[in-house]
């Protein structure tokens, strides 16, 4: 029988590959010699492409595959791949929404505690032996009955309110649009940091939120306030918030996302204020096997009927 052909863009677990080689014949594009060579002769072919947030589809493999029917992203962000240009084309672009809003919340929260509490520098009062020489370490801010601001109400941003307010949270947020909720609306990211003490980012990347953490918002947060990201770096003006921490402008970060991912900014890492983590939200052995099933799915079901599970929002009505 004939299988499909399929370009993997990126890397994908031997559990995803051993479903795909079911149905189709899969083409590593990193593993050529020559891209560009190989894109020419090939790229024709290829009715299906598997990738994930970070890759995208490069402009060189979306100019080569004029017969694409169908992209099957391993992530929920997908700013790397032109969804409009696609849902034009008929293309169904599908990412894997749901099953990592628990961990990415999750790990808003392990932020927000390791730096309200300074859990990294007490942990290194306590191993240094400081302790013992130099006494307690300093007194630390509680996570209780803060005012929260969430930009981006979404799946993912929801499921972070509804952790704070088990912390007695006062929850305030940013979104394209009013939601139909009881938290406090503000139309303006400006206007949200403004009304809170603690603002984390869990907005779409791309060109709508380009920087839309600047110094104007970071200053209006304040100097007590905390901000965190686990959204994508682009949402975030990262030489402001450098500048921000700095200067005290704000009084810390946690981080899990950054402008130009794997670097980051020598800066961020001095300071004992800021915890940094490596755009590792949704890194659990569980939540990484669910999204790498819905990715597959996604493929087999467009194979069988033409349809994907979970669409992106532009190709819902393919």
């Amino acid at each position: 029988m004939t299988k499909t052909r399929l370009l993997q863009i990126g890397d994908i677990t031997d559990r995803m590959r051993d479903a795909l080689s079911e149905h189709f014949d899969i083409d590593v594009l990193f593993d050529q010699d020559d891209r560009a060579v190989f894109l020419t002769k090939n790229g024709a072919e290829y009715p299906a492409i598997l990738t994930n947030g970070h890759w995208g589809v490069p402009d060189d493999v979306a100019a080569a595959t004029p017969n694409l029917k169908v992209v099957s992203s391993y992530g929920v962000g997908y700013d790397a791949i032109d969804a409009d240009a696609y849902a034009r084309r008929g293309v169904k672009v599908a990412h894997t929404p749901d099953v990592l809003n628990d961990e990415v919340a999750d790990t808003f929260v392990m932020l927000w505690l390791a730096v309200s509490r300074s859990l990294i520098p007490s942990d290194r009062h306590a191993r240094s032996g400081k302790w013992e020489t130099e006494g307690n370490y300093p007194l630390t801010r509680t996570v209780q009955n803060r005012r929260v601001g969430i930009l981006g109400l979404g799946r993912i941003g929801q499921t972070i309110a509804d952790r704070c307010e088990a912390f007695g949270a006062e929850i305030h947020y940013h979104s394209r649009s009013k939601k139909d909720v009881a938290y406090t609306y503000h139309d303006t990211a400006k206007s949200c940091a403004e009304a809170v003490e603690v603002l984390v980012a869990i907005t779409p990347g791309g060109p709508s939120t380009q920087h839309m953490v600047n110094a104007e918002v970071l200053q209006a947060l304040g100097s007590d306030g905390l901000f965190f990201n686990v959204a994508r770096g682009s949402v975030v003006d990262e030489r402001a918030l450098v500048k921000a921490l700095q200067d005290g402008v704000i009084a810390g970060a946690g981080l899990d996302v950054f402008a130009e991912e794997p670097k980051i900014p020598d800066a961020l890492k001095s300071m004992d204020n800021v915890v940094l983590t490596p755009h590792v939200a949704s890194g659990t052995h569980e939540t990484r096997q669910a999204m790498g099933d819905l990715a597959v799915g996604n493929l087999t079901q467009w194979l069988k009927d033409g349809t994907v599970k979970t669409p992106v929002p532009e190709c819902r009505d393919l």
